[in-house]
């Protein structure tokens, strides 16, 4: 940087240390040196952390038109939220509030009336309002989602106990949980999502300068998934184990998936029509562990073949699986206690999520280890006989458990999206 501040008066091909003239070099070297110091006082310790390459990282990149990824704009108004069948954003943020003490419904009105226009406005491309910050101000859309939910303290601390959902009793407890409670549930759950880092950066902290004196952050978590093109052949996402994840995902073609996903218009409550029932869990994985296995004992965990997904009776990623095909020694090819296997709707019940994740890395723990995982967001009309046979069953025997661990959790009640002109939950609070 400093080398670049004035230009090069040298002759051409003069010898540097001779080209000021015989009496020139002391003078020379103490005009780098002051130049020197003068760049670092007024740039503190830039230059020693950039090195070398601090003029390559100054320089701006070329101008470029907004491209499809910036463009692209999701509809904050609608049946039902946005972020809940929205195409799986590249980073996230999930972030739990409480209520503050003395709030009640009538603040909590307040604020998701203020949250709902932030909302509305950052999804379309726009400042969120006074006081805007301006971090994204020259980015698109960018495919951001904001999605709100209540939790099940959220009915008590607003006096309107006698419209909480029965769906939205609290989960049961897992033998394989190590829950931090400090990290798990909350009054209201805000998901935001988007394909630009510094787009959702700029929402999450709009939603947090919202809340004002209503409400204070309980917990958040920030999660990443892959780019839109990063990949030339598009494929299911991969989590951090390497594993193709989310292939058996409900489909919006299939003829019920409103029913498995959202509460129908006709349900009760009735502030609940066309929502929906998101459960969250921090799960840790343990890669250290994971890692040191054989690309087959890592296979016979899944039941599936890392490479593409497919099940390992054979196929490709969408094939279904045979859960009945042995070896010529008998043995069932998709072992018993493969994670695919167990959590197939056909082996619960029915009981059928939507997946919708994001990974998650927050460095190292004080052994080393990775602090690693994934951001499980599940989507059902009902938890109850959703999200909670399945992990049920899971709980009783998932090769996978041994690699992974539960460390937070939380279920919200997502009502259905506002119509124009209302904002997210009004017919709950002002019903």
């Amino acid at each position: 940087m400093a080398d670049q501040s004035l230009p090069d008066t040298r002759t051409p091909g003069a010898d540097p240390a001779t080209a000021a003239g015989p009496s020139g070099t002391a003078a020379r070297e103490g005009i780098s040196r002051r130049r020197l110091l003068g760049t670092a006082g007024a740039t503190g310790l830039a230059l020693g952390a950039a090195g070398g390459a601090a003029g390559y990282a100054a320089a701006p990149a070329p101008a470029t038109p907004l491209t499809s990824l910036g463009r692209s704009e999701a509809m904050f108004h609608g049946k039902h939220q946005p972020g809940i069948t929205s195409p799986m954003q590249a980073v996230g943020h999930l972030v739990a509030f409480d209520l503050t003490a003395g709030a009640g419904r009538r603040e909590a009105a307040a604020l998701l009336r203020r949250w709902s226009d932030t909302a509305r406005r950052l999804m379309a491309g726009e400042p969120a309002g006074s006081g805007d910050t301006g971090v994204a101000g020259d980015a698109g859309p960018s495919s951001l989602t904001v999605t709100f939910g209540f939790g099940h303290s959220f009915f008590g601390r607003t006096g309107l106990a006698a419209q909480r959902p029965a769906a939205l009793a609290p989960l049961p407890d897992f033998s394989a949980d190590r829950l931090d409670a400090a990290r798990s549930n909350g009054d209201l759950w805000v998901q935001i999502g988007a394909d630009d880092a510094l787009v959702a950066f700029h929402a999450l902290r709009a939603v947090q300068r919202d809340a004002g004196e209503a409400a204070r952050v309980r917990w958040q978590m920030n999660g990443f998934n892959r780019s839109p093109g990063a990949t030339a052949h598009p494929m299911t996402a991969r989590n951090l184990m390497g594993q193709v994840d989310g292939t058996r995902n409900p489909k919006p073609a299939d003829t019920d998936f409103d029913a498995k996903v959202f509460v129908p218009g006709e349900g009760s409550p009735a502030w609940m029509a066309h929502g929906s029932y998101v459960v969250v869990r921090r799960i840790r994985m343990l890669l250290d562990d994971w890692e040191k296995l054989s690309l087959t004992a890592q296979e016979h965990v899944i039941g599936r073949r890392k490479s593409d997904g497919a099940p390992l009776s054979g196929g490709g990623e969408t094939t279904p699986m045979d859960l009945e095909k042995a070896d010529g020694s008998g043995k069932l090819v998709v072992p018993v206690n493969a994670h695919a296997r167990i959590t197939r709707p056909d082996q619960n019940g029915g009981a059928t999520l939507l997946r919708r994740p994001f990974s998650y890395h927050d460095g190292m723990d004080a052994d080393g280890a990775p602090d690693a995982g994934l951001l499980f967001v599940c989507w059902q009309a009902d938890p109850l006989r959703g999200f909670v046979p399945v992990q049920r069953k899971l709980d009783r025997g998932d090769a996978l458990s041994r690699y992974i661990r539960h460390e937070a959790s939380g279920l919200f009640a997502v009502p259905g999206g506002a119509a124009k002109g209302e904002y997210v939950g009004q017919r709950l609070l002002e019903g």
